[in-house]
């Protein structure tokens, strides 16, 4: 059975990542999970206080990108890839509202950009991969096979970020969650360097009232008929 390169791209809190690793699982292919390694990256910066609120030192972090190692390591309890910053499990850390909150101006600095692309062609170049982010299907893989692009309202996306960090025991309101999530759209949209746009080839897929399993069903339907050449 051929192998082929799966694109998952969209807004934040469309539900990419769940529905991604679902996808990965069943057909048996690598997933990764791009957005994480912004999200470490931030991380990093934080914690050398690159950046803040109302402060950003870009330079200090591109000076400090060669020191920044991102990795995934399989989670032998969850059976999930956790994220690795230098060495250290920081899945937890990278998912809080305040990484979310910088992310995006992160993921908008070239340098940072470019050094991510060539971690992600080197984790796809022998296909069998379902990775999703913002510029997967325009950036990264142009050619995939299969191209999607996830949207929801805002309104949603918010309803299940903040349902989720309530879970997870972060105090959080719907209002800030809401206000991350349209800050977020905007910087994704309006950046200079591979801003979060629909490929020309792919399938959109508006989730705002379709559950998981429903859209899971969906991308699995289409996967197949790439792989076996029904389309």
């Amino acid at each position: 059975m051929k192998k082929i390169t799966i694109a998952i791209d969209g807004y934040s809190s469309t539900g990419k990542s769940t529905v991604a690793k679902m996808l990965a699982k069943e057909l048996g292919y690598v997933y990764v999970d791009t957005g994480a390694m912004y999200r470490a990256v931030t991380l990093y910066a934080m914690r050398k206080i690159f950046i803040k609120e109302g402060y950003f030192d870009k330079e200090a972090l591109i000076r400090h990108l060669f020191m920044v190692s991102v990795k995934f390591q399989m989670n032998e309890k969850t059976g999930i890839a956790d994220v690795y910053l230098n060495g250290e499990n920081v899945e937890k850390e990278i998912r809080t509202l305040e990484v979310s909150n910088f992310v995006s101006q992160v993921a908008a600095i070239p340098e940072v950009r470019k050094l991510m692309v060539k971690k992600q062609h080197e984790m796809g170049k022998e296909k069998g991969i379902v990775m999703d982010g913002r510029d997967i299907g325009t950036v990264v893989f142009p050619d995939a096979e299969l191209k999607v692009f996830m949207t929801a309202s805002a309104d949603e996306r918010a309803r299940r970020r903040f349902e989720e960090l309530k879970a997870k025991g972060d105090d959080v309101s719907y209002e800030a969650v809401l206000e991350n999530v349209q800050k977020r759209d905007q910087l994704d949209s309006s950046r200079k360097d591979s801003p979060l746009v629909q490929a020309e080839d792919a399938i959109l897929l508006d989730n705002t009232h379709t559950n998981i399993e429903d859209q899971f069903h969906i991308l699995l339907q289409l996967a197949k008929d790439r792989i076996f050449g029904r389309c």
